[in-house]
């Protein structure tokens, strides 16, 4: 379909064995798989937003998901001739009505990442920085029911022990209740 493919990829294991693999994809030809092509051009990308005065808010979203309906950081998908940032910039705005202003970072923290090796071949850059303005619905589409929320150390704690995360979203959750104040992306020294 317009965002997601399944493959069948035929293969003779090293006893001889035939089998088919199953897996997901964006690309919309066999010849586009990243395995084909040895790209690794980022499909979506993450945000990871602070929020407030002393940047001891982080920017989340509940939004509704087939497949577990709960927290996650506002992400999307890298439009044609985007830029990572650039995504995060328009994608924090339809979101969350937010002003995203991202960091520079490293390579080696802000490269297209694997999100499921053993199923698809999706890669997601993430993005850093902080966001400013008021919450708002306006850049919502039709079909998109988002709950944003600013977390505290507090909330980020309790999302942690008792809500459904990604294993990107807790990762960074996880940084994020250890920043100081001096330092909020203390993690992206590259010492």
């Amino acid at each position: 379909n317009k965002f997601l493919n399944m493959y069948d990829l035929q293969y003779e294991n090293k006893v001889g064995g035939h089998g088919v693999y199953h897996i997901a994809s964006r690309a919309m030809s066999m010849e586009e798989l990243k395995m084909k092509t040895r790209e690794n051009k980022p499909d979506g990308v993450i945000i990871y937003s602070l929020y407030g005065e002393k940047k001891d808010h982080v920017v989340l979203v509940r939004q509704y998901r087939f497949s577990i309906d709960d927290f996650e950081f506002p992400a999307g998908l890298v439009d044609k001739g985007e830029d990572p940032a650039q995504a995060g910039i328009r994608e924090m705005k339809e979101e969350t009505g937010l002003d995203f202003v991202p960091l520079k970072a490293d390579e080696m923290f802000c490269k297209p990442l694997f999100s499921s090796i053993g199923m698809t071949d999706e890669s997601v850059a993430t993005v850093y920085g902080c966001s400013t303005g008021q919450v708002s619905r306006e850049g919502l589409e039709d079909n998109e029911e988002i709950e944003v929320v600013l977390a505290d150390r507090t909330e980020v704690r309790r999302i942690l022990k008792a809500e459904k995360l990604s294993i990107n979203c807790a990762y960074l959750l996880m940084h994020f209740l250890h920043h100081t104040e001096e330092d909020p992306f203390y993690f992206l020294h590259n010492e």
